[in-house]
């Protein structure tokens, strides 16, 4: 599984992981150095505490000096102050690293789903990749914020503590640090198997967000279909497994945290029983011993917190590497060094050839084809015969395996790919729309550009502008998610509104009205005739009827370009166009379907 291999990576990538991470923090080290500096005061007071035990007994208890208890409460009171202040800064100047740095991610991440390529997201899962933007970050936040103030506040009062120990009793203070590298072996065993199972977690939150994701995008088809009962079963599933590696989690943490309390408590006991001794005794004063037992069980509390960060830092340490390496993934190739304002839209397929993968074969096979600008030619064939995977290579959607396509003479792959793009438009059978409002979905792209006269203009022409002058806010409704408050045949005149207000030379209809009743279709069909005019236009039909004027009709079949020709011309060669037609119109055979035809004629 994916996991196996991030789970045998050595110790040293966790460092590198963290070490990148880190950098991310780096453009607020201001904020970061307060922090920082704060945490070492906040550990420098913490053994001054301990060490007011000493003149507290030897002086008020043995020495019998009121005044020392009036000094040791005046310096409590202002060393809790001065703690008081150090704590505050450092947490609060840390989480605004922590906060910074979530964001920073958060907008790398966006980045690169907006220039990773189609292939990735071919078999990529939403859930997955929202699970990185959402929970992924918050973990590594935590692991940064968290993590570094524990490990530098904590880590310093250790050390101070223990530097009044061997201050206190050079001896004593022995007897702990020979504890330490058991403690260290502890520690890092529970690192590892704390990122492992961190790991697991956030794999399994992806498939909890995409199951969850799933539901809401097809509730419709779920509630139709009654499967409700099956898709609360799956999400059981993954909730349970969820559940279960969490707990793995929190057994690891409570039983590490216990093994390494246990050797602190071990280490007490031990110095407590060298104290028993009469020889020791008999070399310290009762404030002594009392400052250094003071100072020993204060150290504890903060070797527990520097054992429960680990978990912390490795859950950070796993999300980071799941971020990263989508992160390193390569994106779009954009090589091109030409910038075309606008084409005139000639369009040249030379021995193209696509391979999605190389157990299914070519989607397209060697495929030439020439498109005079401003000429509509429309691809047809049965499904999987590579009309859409032809039409895919044009604005780059998919890189050609073989050979090269042209506009205007140009091989694309020198073009800019914002160049290339921009004299592309495109209308599908399924339409996208945003939650946004009309005229925002129809100015999608070029909202810094146009103004709401451009935008009445597009809708008019799109055959829109009525009902959408009848919704409750006008160009200003909110269309929902998916334009779900609109019809289909509403959301296709959208979608050509769109691609009218872009005004390319180039246009892309992708079975534009195939979804849509008859009354939709005359509306869209009007739209789309206007859309048309001096535009260089590649239509993919099963509607045979609806690209019997195109200049050109290319019939596909098996990846490959089998004819060529204009609707007369493909009905008296009866090929495969012919047969098409006759199994469309219910004919019985393709003589029957020419001769009608030319009857018709």
């Amino acid at each position: 599984m994916k996991h196996s291999a991030s789970e045998s990576k050595p110790l040293s990538s966790g460092l590198a992981i963290y070490r990148r991470l880190l950098r991310y923090g780096f453009p607020y080290w201001r904020s970061f150095c307060v922090a920082v500096v704060a945490m070492i005061a906040y550990a420098a007071i913490t053994p001054f505490f301990a060490k007011l035990i000493q003149p507290l007994i030897d002086g008020s208890f043995i020495d019998n000096d009121p005044t020392v208890l009036r000094q040791v409460s005046l310096m409590l009171i202002g060393l809790s102050v001065l703690r008081g202040i150090a704590g505050f800064l450092s947490e609060y100047c840390s989480g605004s690293v922590g906060r910074r740095v979530i964001a920073d991610l958060r907008r790398d991440i966006f980045d690169q789903l907006l220039n990773l390529p189609c292939s990735f997201y071919d078999n990529a899962s939403g859930g997955q990749l929202l699970s990185k933007l959402l929970y992924n970050t918050e973990q590594v936040s935590a692991s940064l914020q968290q993590g570094i103030i524990t490990c530098i506040r904590e880590g310093f009062t250790v050390i101070g503590l223990m530097a009044l120990m061997v201050y206190q009793n050079p001896v004593l203070s022995l007897v702990f640090l020979v504890l330490g590298p058991v403690l260290g072996l502890s520690v890092r065993f529970v690192s590892k198997r704390f990122r492992r199972l961190s790991m697991r977690i956030q794999e399994s939150m992806g498939k909890v967000s995409h199951v969850t994701q799933e539901v809401i995008d097809a509730q419709r088809i779920v509630k139709v279909f009654n499967g409700k009962a099956y898709e609360a079963a799956k999400f059981a599933t993954e909730n349970d497994r969820n559940q279960k590696r969490q707990m793995k989690l929190i057994a690891t943490d409570a039983l590490g945290g216990g093994v390494i309390h246990l050797i602190s408590v071990a280490g007490v006991a031990g110095i407590l029983y060298v104290v028993s001794l009469d020889s020791v005794r008999q070399t310290i004063t009762p404030g002594s011993l009392m400052a250094f037992i003071a100072a020993m069980a204060m150290m504890l509390s903060p070797i527990r917190r520097l054992s429960q960060v680990v978990s912390v830092m490795q859950r950070g340490i796993a999300a980071g590497d799941s971020i990263f390496a989508m992160l390193d993934l390569p994106r779009e190739r954009d090589r091109g060094r030409i910038s075309l304002k606008r084409a005139r839209g000639s369009i040249e397929y030379r021995h193209v050839s696509l391979v999605y993968d190389d157990r299914h074969g070519a989607a397209v096979d060697d495929v030439s084809l020439v498109i005079p600008a401003g000429k509509t030619v429309a691809l047809v064939g049965q499904s999987g015969s590579g009309k859409t995977s032809l039409v895919r290579l044009l604005p780059r959607l998919y890189e050609a395996t073989a050979g090269e396509i042209l506009i205007d003479g140009h091989d694309i792959r020198e073009l800019t790919l914002e160049s290339l793009r921009r004299q592309i438009a495109y209308v599908g059978q399924e339409v996208t729309l945003f939650n946004d409002t009309v005229a925002s979905n129809i100015a999608y792209g070029c909202l810094d550009r146009v103004g709401l006269d451009a935008v009445r203009e597009a809708a008019r022409a799109a055959n829109a502008l009525d009902f959408i002058e009848t919704l409750p806010q006008g160009f200003d409704t909110l269309v929902g998610q998916q334009g779900i408050v609109l019809s289909g045949g509403q959301r296709q005149r959208i979608a050509i509104a769109r691609a009218l207000l872009k005004n390319a030379p180039i246009l892309i209809l992708d079975e534009a009205t195939s979804a849509l009743d008859a009354e939709s279709e005359r509306y869209v069909q009007q739209a789309l005739e206007v859309l048309m005019q001096n535009r260089t236009t590649l239509v993919i039909a099963h509607r045979l009827s609806t690209i019997q004027n195109a200049d050109q009709i290319c019939v596909m079949r098996g990846g490959r370009i089998i004819e060529c020709g204009t609707h007369a011309q493909l009905m008296a060669a009866r090929g495969g166009y012919a047969d098409l037609y006759a199994m469309q119109f219910g004919y019985s055979s393709v003589p029957e379907a020419v001769a009608v035809h030319a009857v018709r004629r």
